[in-house]
């Protein structure tokens, strides 16, 4: 008996192996297919049916031929087979849909109809299989790949090891088996179409060791790699869940014959190292280090090779320190989450096909807790109040700010800190410049720099400004250095030279004043004008004397007043000084979790009723939408239009603003579909077929407006293709810390970079006339806690320099027809519901005209709230008919209030929607 249960389980192991080896075989099948243009790829995929339909038909008819005593038992081995098959997935699959199930109950109630609507896409109504929208979606798929070829960034290339000499190399990491081609969540992409490493450098005609790549086939099925989240809600519930692990196994497998054999192929080794990043979850700082796995692999590959590559793959700083332990690892790529195409990208690259041109958009430095901004970072819950709060105690010391400005008379203590600057990024080519002409005045700052590639490859060249501002003791805080502009030059030739003209308003570098002037200062002194290839390597500089304290007291566009605007939001916490860097050090040992009195009367204080004049409701006046289309928002038509809404279809329409807003058949109002995501449009819950790009901080690590222009272009033309309307695009938070679990989704730890891409991206979506909706406004730096209610506590100087900045460059620079409001509750009010936030700063400060969505409305979130404070709809998936309920009650408590509140929201969305392709002559 005890020998049959042996060879039971010995079979059984068997079969466990030969599923795993099968599933790898297709997985490398689909992968073949899914890399084919369109209309090969539907022929295969139609072949391959074929194929199975005769290979099933054959086992068939030898099955009969068989004796029934083997075609039973054969039957039974079948049968155990595809049960193995399906267990994980079976399992996999059901724990993720409970957990989905209890969080969904646990945040919205069990609401079937609107769950029902969520998971099945009932308001997708995009066509993407059209020849209109293919052409659209592989127009796509060619700039998805040129953002891939100019964002990778070499950050290392001793001894000329890349472009590599001899085009065979051996690939280490079961992380190479599966690129991340994007996060996850809604900043994920459609990647059915995604070219896996090895295909992409077969492309580039570099040959990868079979033999080895086949361990590796066997050692991923082993460890699970290929267990691909389809939606974003799966993939954030994986990452919830802690199943985004990307840690690579144990290297027991690596034998010496397997060293050797590897060796005998090539001596050029690449190791492919990753992070996953989703949305809801934020990387702990442990999994931005290396793990005794990945050192493990590292230190057996550095000790055998003599030319090593490591290939990073993450949307976060990882800590890199280690590339600088191994003497022969000579290069280091980083290619973040490049896109479905990326891999073609690196194997260009890595062949000399394509000079890298890329720029890391963050500082790499060895440890990340030597961030002061990581000193508050995570979970911080109050005793007494049932929301959670963030301490922004680090001001506007943010990044390079910090450490250029703490190691600004230290560069022994720099360079043990910082491992690449900001801005770094190396070439295969040299470049020579010279600043050619200088314009320095109190009214602007220009450069004419000649940049001359002196080498023997072409290439592009980035040349970065900034500026470093007169600091007075006690006075307004100051970063040593900051960025002002930059450019990027086209594609020179060996000898060939360009000149970029690169210029900005001299008020740029004015800071604010939030403890006397309530307004931006130039002080007295000397302004240092930076030329640089990053923020620490400065080729010249040059000097502007201001004599006099210049105050700006009004925005330059809207002659709208500077004031103080967030002072509840400064809370009872100290801000870092580099007055007194010791004492002022942020620190949460000592965090006081208790919520001050002020704060819980905030939220405990019940709104008071309006004095406004109650609007007119139900008017026949025989104007519908397209009557209005030209007219200003002020025009006295739109009153006579707005007149004849009832206060059911102003409300139902606040409501229901969950990818979409509602058609009013009689007045004209069409239906419009609003989709995510910034990499490509997606939908939360159903997979979608379009095309897919490089995630953000890749766009910004091109450093190419122009590129970014194009991307927003493609996007605008798939969406006029597909009948999309709206792009919750582009994401454009800070990288506060290393360990932002959107970081892959915002652009850069620098609100100029950030606005200028952004700025880039919608004028290039808008040009199509759809919605580009710049996001997430304001201060969603960090996802534990966002969407259960997190007080974000920052000061006005850190709030304007930091946080609103890159949104209010996108609002002069581009216009955006919309926005959405974030999470965060500021100081003591919700984005969305924070009046002082969407009216007095973005409104009326910066002159924004569009419409403002909130984010994924959640149970602390309520219309009532927004609609009386600027924010016009709710993205409210699960719950529209609760905030309408929600706004009928608060209509009795305060009915001129709240239709005045959803009237003037209508007719913003309205107002936007006018300018959209659906009403083009």
């Amino acid at each position: 008996m005890l020998n049959y249960f042996k060879a039971k389980q010995a079979r059984k192991k068997e079969i466990v192996q030969k599923v795993k080896e099968d599933k790898a075989k297709l997985r490398a099948r689909k992968q073949a297919i899914m890399a084919m243009p369109e209309a090969e790829r539907k022929a295969a995929i139609e072949k391959e049916k074929q194929f199975l339909k005769e290979q099933k038909q054959q086992t068939k008819m030898e099955l009969k031929a068989l004796s029934r005593k083997d075609r039973r038992a054969i039957k039974k081995e079948a049968k155990r087979y595809k049960k193995i098959k399906n267990r994980p997935r079976r399992f996999a699959g059901w724990s993720i849909v409970a957990v989905i199930a209890v969080m969904l109950f646990v945040q919205f109630g069990p609401i079937a109809s609107g769950l029902i609507d969520a998971l099945t896409g009932k308001h997708i109504t995009a066509v993407t299989d059209t020849p209109e929208g293919i052409a659209a979606r592989e127009r796509g798929g060619k700039v998805a790949e040129e953002i891939a070829n100019e964002g990778i960034v070499l950050l290392k290339n001793e001894d000329k090891q890349l472009p590599l000499q001899d085009k065979k190399v051996n690939v280490f990491g079961v992380a190479a088996l599966e690129l991340r081609y994007g996060g996850g969540g809604s900043g994920a992409g459609d990647t059915s179409r995604a070219i896996d490493l090895f295909k992409g450098l077969e492309n580039a005609g570099i040959a990868y060791n079979t033999e080895l790549h086949d361990l590796y086939q066997k050692v991923g099925a082993e460890a699970g790699v290929g267990a691909e989240a389809k939606t974003g809600i799966i993939q954030v519930v994986k990452g919830m869940l802690g199943k985004n692990s990307s840690d690579e196994p144990k290297i027991d497998y690596l034998t010496d014959e397997a060293i050797a054999q590897s060796k005998a192929y090539s001596e050029n080794a690449v190791i492919v190292i990753a992070s996953e990043s989703t949305e809801a979850s934020d990387a702990t700082a442990e999994q931005l280090e290396l793990t005794a796995n990945k050192r493990a692999l590292i230190e057996k590959v550095s000790k055998s090779f003599e030319n090593v590559t490591i290939v990073v793959n993450a949307g976060n700083a990882l800590e890199l320190g280690f590339v600088e332990e191994f003497e022969s690892i000579k290069s280091v790529l980083w290619i973040g989450t490049p896109g479905p195409y990326g891999a073609n990208a690196l194997g260009n690259i890595l062949a000399g096909n394509i000079n890298p041109s890329g720029r890391i958009t963050d500082t790499y430095v060895y440890d990340n807790s030597s961030s002061p901004a990581s000193e508050n970072f995570g979970d911080y819950k109050y005793d007494n109040l049932k929301y959670s709060f963030l301490n922004y105690e680090e001001g506007i010391y943010v990044g390079y700010r910090f450490y250029e400005t703490f190691y600004l008379n230290d560069e022994v203590g720099y360079q043990k800190t910082v491992l690449y600057p900001y801005g770094h990024g190396l070439s295969y080519t040299d470049f020579e410049w010279k600043v050619l002409n200088q314009k320095l005045s109190d009214e602007k700052i220009e450069l004419q720099v000649e940049v001359k590639n002196v080498g023997d490859r072409a290439g592009k060249d980035v040349v970065q400004v900034y500026y470093s501002a007169p600091y007075i003791a006690g006075g307004i805080e100051k970063s040593a250095i900051e960025m002002a502009t930059y450019a990027k030059t086209s594609l020179l030739e060996a000898g060939q030279s360009e000149v970029l003209t690169l210029s900005f308003a001299t008020e740029e570098m004015a800071s604010y004043d939030m403890n006397v002037e309530e307004a931006y200062v130039l002080d007295p002194g000397t302004y240092t004008i930076k030329v640089a290839r990053n923020v620490h390597d400065i080729v010249s500089s040059h000097d502007l004397e201001l004599t006099e304290k210049k105050v700006f007291r009004e925005d330059k566009d809207t002659k709208t007043a500077y004031e103080n605007r967030f002072d509840l939001a400064q809370g009872e916490i100290v801000y870092l000084s580099r007055d007194d860097w010791k004492s002022t050090y942020p620190s949460d040992e000592n965090i006081s979790h208790v919520a001050p009195d002020y704060v819980l009367d905030a939220f405990s204080k019940k709104p008071e009723p309006s004095k406004q004049e109650m609007p007119t409701l139900g008017a026949d006046n025989g104007i519908v939408l397209e009557d209005l289309k030209g007219l200003a928002v002020d025009d006295p038509k739109w009153d006579a239009f707005m007149d004849q809404f009832t206060l059911d279809e102003m409300i139902d329409y606040v409501a229901n603003g969950a990818y979409r807003t509602m058609s009013v058949d009689r007045l004209g109002v069409p239906k419009t579909l609003l989709m995510d995501g910034p990499a490509g449009f997606s939908y939360f819950f159903k997979p979608v077929v379009a095309a897919s790009y490089p995630s953000e901080i890749v766009i910004a690590s091109t450093w190419n407006n122009e590129l970014a222009y194009r991307m927003g272009e493609a996007v605008g033309k798939e969406a006029r293709a597909y009948g999309i309307q709206g792009w919750y695009a582009p994401g454009m938070n800070i990288h506060r810390t290393a360990q932002g679990g959107r970081n892959f989704e915002y652009f850069s730890e620098d609100p100029v970079l950030s606005g200028k891409m952004a700025a880039s991206m919608i004028n290039g979506a808008e040009d199509q006339g759809i919605i580009a909706f710049m996001k997430h406004f304001a201060l969603n730096d960090q996802e534990t806690n966002a969407r259960s209610g997190n007080l974000i506590w920052a000061n006005e100087q850190a709030i304007r320099e930091l946080y609103l900045k890159p949104f209010e460059i996108t609002v002069k620079e581009s216009s955006p027809l919309g926005a959405m409001s974030s999470f965060s509750i500021i100081g003591t009010k919700w984005a969305g519901a924070n009046s002082v936030l969407l009216n007095d700063i973005l409104r009326k400060e910066w002159g924004f005209d569009g419409f403002v969505s909130s984010d994924a409305v959640f149970g602390f979130m309520k219309a009532p709230d927004a609609v009386v404070a600027g924010n016009d709809i709710m993205l409210d998936i699960m719950t529209p008919s609760k905030n309408e309920k929600l706004l009928h009650k608060a209509y009795k408590q305060d009915p001129s209030g709240i239709a005045n509140g959803v009237r003037t929201s209508v007719q913003h969305v309205l107002y936007t929607i006018l300018q959209t392709y659906l009403f083009e002559k």
